[in-house]
């Protein structure tokens, strides 16, 4: 199955909305071709801070305005989603101070006829909190409670088809997901596990039972993001790569403030 790229943007505007709405000072910010999030309460976190980007020409129409929006809004690093063939926009990234962070390949999977997973009696459920959510993504990736991303990963302020999971070791959280639906869709985030449990097929695992759920209740596919590192477990599970993603990152230097 081949995911387009407007399909992809789909997810991402949702993802975006979630985000722009999710904590306090937070904004969903539109302009034509351009969708963002500007989200202060996690200001060091450009993961959360993110923007896509229709092309280049959205980009130079509307730059001035968005970089903007995040030096106002006290955002320290934010950045673009673009195709990984849009070498103008690279190019105009670059040229206003922005690098490049690393290359995420879109992926999806057809759930009808997915390879089975055996959970081998994994203790899960579909009733992780939010809080859940943004702390073991913090562990996750060694982020301070302060600065990382459980500031911004809130229930969002209006209702949304984001369903969140976590698998337990000895009774504690140690594994957790988000689901958001997109038309008929399973759009997968925030896949994170506590770094001294990694190894034991927690995510891989947590994933299938959600991906079951997802099809009962009448998905079609997944999509999701996937790093480099993560891409090889998601093909294990029956996904594929359609195309990459170039993340293209700037941070405000403390002069820019002034």
């Amino acid at each position: 199955m081949t995911l387009a790229p407007g399909e992809a943007r789909q997810l991402q505007q949702d993802f975006i909305r979630w985000l722009g709405t999710a904590s306090r000072g937070a904004v969903s910010w539109e302009a034509p071709g351009l969708s963002a999030a500007v989200v202060p309460m996690a200001a060091q976190r450009s993961i959360i801070n993110s923007v896509i980007a229709d092309d280049s020409a959205a980009l130079r129409d509307g730059y001035e305005d968005l970089s903007r929006a995040y030096l106002d809004a006290g955002v320290e690093a934010w950045t673009v989603w673009i195709h990984e063939g849009d070498a103008d926009a690279r190019s105009f990234l670059e040229e206003h101070g922005h690098a490049f962070d690393g290359a995420p390949v879109a992926m999806t999977l057809e759930l009808a006829g997915r390879p089975s997973e055996d959970l081998g009696g994994l203790e899960w459920d579909a009733n992780a909190t939010f809080e859940e959510l943004g702390r073991i993504n913090d562990l996750a990736y060694g982020y301070e409670p302060a600065t990382g991303m459980a500031n911004a990963l809130l229930p969002p302020e209006r209702e949304m088809p984001i369903r969140l999971y976590r698998a337990r070791v000895e009774g504690e959280t140690a594994c957790v997901l988000g689901t958001l639906d997109v038309v008929r869709d399973a759009g997968i985030l925030f896949v994170a596990t506590k770094p001294e449990l990694r190894g034991r097929g927690l995510a891989s695992r947590l994933l299938a039972a959600a991906l079951a759920e997802a099809e009962q209740r009448g998905m079609t596919t997944s999509s999701l993001q996937a790093s480099a590192l993560g891409s090889p477990i998601y093909e294990r599970l029956g996904y594929s790569t359609c195309f990459s993603f170039h993340i293209m990152e700037r941070h405000f230097q403390p002069q820019s403030r002034q």
